[in-house]
């Protein structure tokens, strides 16, 4: 709360006729999220838009081997824009029961949205909810039989690619009522959370491939700021008008001009649908639980 608060002060002054009103959630916690739908409902009486930024990773392990053999590869350039190969995480379960990648990447924004749906669903004018993706959303790392990773070494990867297929169905159950889902990736960045997942001295090493990298793929945005312009598009952007099937994708060149590109998802509605159906069956269950529990305190 604190960092949000700065942030707040930071907005105010440069924008004073702003109004910023702060939140706490975590989407890694379903009271969390419950209690912050409660608030937000208070406050506002619609959403027009909702950015989806979670991200988590826990204790990335870098594969030592895989770096240096795809250093020497054909395959470096996908290598370092998607991280396959490189990274796996110890995963691990929350109070709630549920497996930590898949809840705070996934399942905790689905309450959110259930939770906010009054908020989020007026046809008059539509609202639109944007989806951090990532381009390491693979198919081949995503189960309809462990929707929640908890049998593999990819939860983040896995994560990724369920918030693909549940904006796809988002789209197909809200967009008559109002409500449309779009997925962004804003390339391969380097913040202080990625800086912590390779020693300073392995980043010295690869640092001047990665810029070099930059004028054979635009897929590495490199900073923050880069990686925000194809979020920053899709807010201009009628949600209407958007291919539900597409992954908008921040892109910037060698000489570090951002733009905006797409990409179809390898993905099929069926396959979305069965996923969404899951989350309902798994939010009922988590219901239920909530319900005796309260009950019995």
């Amino acid at each position: 709360m604190s960092k949000a608060e700065a942030v707040r002060t930071s907005l105010l002054a440069s924008h004073p006729a702003a109004e910023v009103s702060i939140v706490q959630v975590d989407v890694s916690s379903l009271p969390s999220v419950f209690q912050a739908t409660k608030e937000l409902k208070q406050r506002f009486q619609r959403l027009d838009y909702v950015y989806l930024n979670a991200g988590i990773m826990p204790n990335p392990q870098l594969n030592i081997k895989a770096l240096f053999r795809g250093l020497f590869s054909r395959n470096v350039i996908h290598m370092f824009s998607t991280a396959e190969g490189l990274l796996t995480q110890n995963d691990k379960l929350t109070p709630d029961g549920l497996q930590e990648v898949f809840e705070t990447n996934v399942f905790g924004h689905f309450i959110l949205i259930q939770e906010l749906e009054s908020l989020l669903c007026h046809s008059e004018s539509p609202s639109q909810l944007i989806w951090t993706s990532s381009r390491n959303a693979k198919k081949s790392n995503f189960s309809l039989e462990d929707v929640q990773h908890s049998k593999g070494q990819e939860p983040y990867s896995s994560s990724k690619y369920a918030i693909d297929l549940l904006s796809v169905a988002l789209n197909r159950n809200f967009n008559q009522q109002g409500l449309y889902s779009s997925v962004v990736c804003p390339g391969t960045m380097l913040t202080s959370l990625t800086y912590g997942i390779l020693p300073p001295f392995v980043w010295m090493l690869i640092m001047p491939i990665i810029w070099l990298l930059r004028f054979f793929a635009n897929a590495f945005t490199l900073t923050p700021h880069n990686g925000t312009e194809a979020l920053v598009w899709l807010f201009h952007q009628k949600p209407e008008s958007l291919n539900p099937l597409v992954k908008y994708l921040s892109a910037t060149t060698g000489f570090g001009s951002n733009y905006v590109t797409s990409k179809k998802m390898d993905l099929d509605e069926d396959t979305a649908e069965k996923f969404y159906q899951q989350l309902l069956k798994l939010e009922k269950q988590i219901r239920v639980t909530i319900q005796k529990t309260n009950n019995q305190n």
